[in-house]
């Protein structure tokens, strides 16, 4: 992590980011498995629910003062109802749960430990609110896409090295227009989860 540091920002601090954030976010999803055909004014208006939630956070990674990479977490409690009623016929409470939203870095950056902080710095954001489990979704791509990378490898060792196990039954739906596409269309995307405490 030479040269790059990493600060937390909450609240109204948000604000002073969001168009960096939103570019941010439009350039890495692009990319598979996410496809993500995004626009400045959407990213905007989604980033701002971090602003405006009771106990968010982003996890910023900067290098001089280009944002270069960021991670967010928000109490599931605060999110939209349709991650919340993945959870709802679980034996989890949702007020136990910090729910991390999405981890974005620019590509020369990656392999350098900058992932691995950013979960560090979520669970001990999650942990100084108390919550006793801290989960995430990512989108299912059938393995013959045909805009999968020749060598593309799953980020799922690394999600089990920093200790998440798949929650098999909890899943939910996400609309959102690839970059093939004319249209949005739904996208599955699965839960993992980690024990806290």
């Amino acid at each position: 992590m030479a040269g790059v540091r990493t600060i937390k920002i909450t609240g109204q601090d948000i604000h002073q980011y969001l168009d960096k954030l939103a570019a941010l976010r439009i350039e890495v999803f692009r990319h598979f498995p996410y496809l993500y055909d995004g626009s400045q004014a959407y990213e905007k208006k989604y980033l701002q629910t971090y602003a405006k939630a009771n106990g968010s956070a982003i996890i910023l990674a900067t290098e001089q003062e280009e944002v270069v990479g960021a991670s967010t977490c928000i109490p599931l409690s605060e999110e939209t109802s349709a991650l919340k009623q993945s959870f709802k016929n679980t034996a989890y409470n949702m007020d136990e749960i910090m729910f991390f939203g999405e981890s974005v870095l620019k590509e020369t950056y990656r392999g350098r430990g900058i992932g691995v902080e950013f979960f560090r710095q979520r669970e001990g954001h999650a942990r100084q609110l108390e919550k006793k489990y801290a989960t995430f979704c990512a989108v299912q791509r059938t393995s013959n896409h045909p805009l999968r990378p020749a060598g593309y490898q799953s980020l799922h060792n690394f999600w089990k090295k920093r200790g998440y196990t798949p929650l098999p039954q909890v899943s939910t739906q996400m609309e959102w227009k690839d970059v093939d596409q004319s249209e949005e269309s739904s996208k599955t995307l699965n839960f993992w989860i980690k024990k806290l405490v």
